[in-house]
């Protein structure tokens, strides 16, 4: 058994990317998630520490989403073994971008790591899944399959893991913006609608095979025209405070299109080029004072690595 200390990362995501409501999510290069683990032969699983915004965090690893992906891993392949981690939380909870996510990522590729590799990332995806319904009681893998996998992902179907890698413009620049409030992913979830019009239905497939074509074409201008989502963000727009300007603020600097990231509060868009999305981050920024929200602020390319091991 190898008992050293393992170290792995996985970056925030952007689940739903507009009109892709539960099957588009993107991974950014900054932040994410550390995890550092180490086996024993205890049998269990236990949270020696978390570090960072993890300050109401469960230490309970059976409630925790690194503890409990661990757990179910060990379980299936090394039920003798047991795993020590120490989590450095560097996602805020409840922020829209994958917070929970990243930590069942990061614990699993450091475990997998720990143990040899027995299993393919892809392989991996149930058990963050799992950690997933137990956090906000949808196992969903818009979050995690980007953070596991990177790229900009299409989940076809979630029971069957039919996961697509969409190609994406290497030029294509992600925006996130966190405003300083807090938004559960169970009561964002529980506001929406349960049944939709047929015409929103066709405008909502519409625009997702466009984005599709967007990101494939390399067609930036297709890519903005297709972000536009009829289902979830008339909803939960409401949760956010000055939503609608700081959307309206990250157009005029020239974003393609503007979205909640996740079910919120986080508001995320996309650009073209560095340059460009420095510019709608301060924007968008600027229109959170006036609410008025403090916010923190991303500007990432689509990270198309995806939870990797820290390397000595």
């Amino acid at each position: 058994m190898n008992t050293s200390w393992v170290k792995a990362f996985a970056s925030a995501t952007v689940a739903n990317v507009s009109c892709g409501f539960d099957v588009f999510g993107f991974a950014l290069q900054q932040p994410g998630d550390e995890v550092e683990l180490r086996l024993n032969n205890s049998g269990k699983v236990t949270l020696l520490d978390i570090t960072g915004k993890g300050e109401q965090l469960p230490r309970d690893a059976s409630q925790n989403t690194a503890g409990i992906a661990v757990k179910h891993f060990l379980n299936d392949h090394h039920p003798s073994h047991g795993a020590e981690i120490i989590l450095h939380k560097n996602l805020p909870r409840s922020s829209g971008m994958g917070s929970s996510a990243a930590s069942a990522v990061a614990a699993l590729v450091a475990v997998n790591h720990a143990v040899g590799n027995p299993l393919s990332k892809m392989a991996l995806l149930p058990y963050a899944m799992e950690a997933e319904r137990v956090a906000c009681g949808a196992a969903h893998a818009d979050n995690v399959a980007p953070a596991l996998l990177g790229g900009f992902v299409l989940i076809r179907d979630k029971k069957t893991l039919d996961i697509i890698t969409l190609n994406v413009p290497d030029e294509l620049y992600a925006v996130v913006v966190h405003p300083h409030i807090e938004l559960k992913t169970s009561d964002a979830r529980q506001a929406l609608r349960t049944t939709i019009s047929l015409t929103d239905a066709i405008t909502q497939w519409a625009n997702t095979a466009a984005l599709v074509a967007g990101l494939e074409q390399g067609d930036f201008e297709l890519i903005g025209r297709a972000m536009c989502d009829v289902v979830a963000e008339p909803v939960r727009a409401n949760f956010i405070p000055g939503y609608h300007m700081v959307k309206q603020a990250a157009l005029k600097a020239n974003a393609l299109g503007c979205g909640i990231s996740g079910s919120g509060p986080s508001v995320f868009a996309l650009c073209k080029g560095e340059h460009c999305a420095i510019q709608i981050m301060n924007a968008m920024q600027q229109a959170f004072v006036s609410v008025p929200l403090n916010s923190d602020g991303y500007v990432s390319a689509i990270n198309k690595k995806g939870a990797s091991i820290y390397t000595h």
